[in-house]
Formats: C-alpha cells, structure tokens, sequence
C-alpha cells in the first residue's frame, strides 16, 4: 500500500522529468522505487540485481541519466570503478558519504549537528572573496569501511 510520502516522491520525479520533457515511464518508475528503497548510493549492478520487472541494462543507464538529467537522481563517485546513484537530497534529506579507499562502498552518513552548521557557515562565507555563490555543499570522508579495515 502506498503511503503519502511514496506518492509525494513520484509526483516529484514526475514533476521534475516533465521539465526536462521526460515522462515518469514504468522503468523510471522502478528505478526511483529502488532507490528509495536503499539504505545506501547503488551501482549499476546493485541496481540490476534488485530491480523487480526485468529491465535491461541498457534500459537502467539510460534511464538513471534521465532521472540524473531532471534532478531526481544523483551520481555519487566512488573510489572503484563503479559510479553509484542514490535520489537527489531534494526528494530525500541533506546527507553526507563515508566512501571506502579501498572496495569503493559508499555509505550516507549524517553528521553531528555543530559539524553541519560550520561547514554552512564555511560555504556562505568562503567564496565572498572570490565571487563565488556556493548553493549547497557535499562533504565525503574517505578511508577504510569496517569490512576492509
């Protein structure tokens, strides 16, 4: 049974895929559903493994760029040779990475509140001198996950 936040979550995608005159197709649909479903950014071949009707993956990196392209999805670099996706933070919440140097897992992580608010205050402040409106900020922490250590 879908719930108020899984219709508000497509209603966006679908909003933000008819900007970029897309439609919100069956495909996407599955892909944005496994997203929101992860704990975590996804590579390509999570992704595949956990799709429900059988995509093909020519399918997903066509349709993730879709999704990338009208601010629904967002590409997370990792440290191996597989780029991850998770949902952009507007249809989500503000969050950080923890990556691993060394398999490339990537994690979200939400730091301590006063971390947070200086980084804020860093990205407001630091591009005055130099012209710079800074949007928003991503911080990733690179170094060894659990498994690896």
């Amino acid at each position: 049974m879908a719930t108020a936040a899984d219709s508000e979550l497509h209603v966006a995608a679908a909003t933000g895929l008819r900007q970029v005159d897309q439609r919100y197709t069956a495909g996407r649909r599955v892909l944005v559903e496994v997203l929101d479903t992860a704990s975590r950014p996804l590579s390509i071949p999570e992704i595949l493994k956990q799709r429900r009707p059988r995509l093909p993956q020519s399918s997903v990196y066509r349709n993730l760029g879709v999704l990338e392209q009208a601010g629904v999805v967002r590409r997370v670099v990792s440290t191996d040779e597989f780029t991850r996706y998770e949902l952009a933070e507007d249809l989500t919440s503000h969050h950080h990475h923890l990556v691993c140097s060394r398999c490339g897992n990537v994690e979200d992580f939400t730091p301590p509140p006063e971390l947070e608010r200086s980084v804020e205050r860093a990205r407001t402040s630091m591009g005055a001198g130099v012209g710079f409106n800074a949007d928003t900020h991503r911080l990733d922490f690179i170094g060894t996950c659990r498994d690896c250590a």
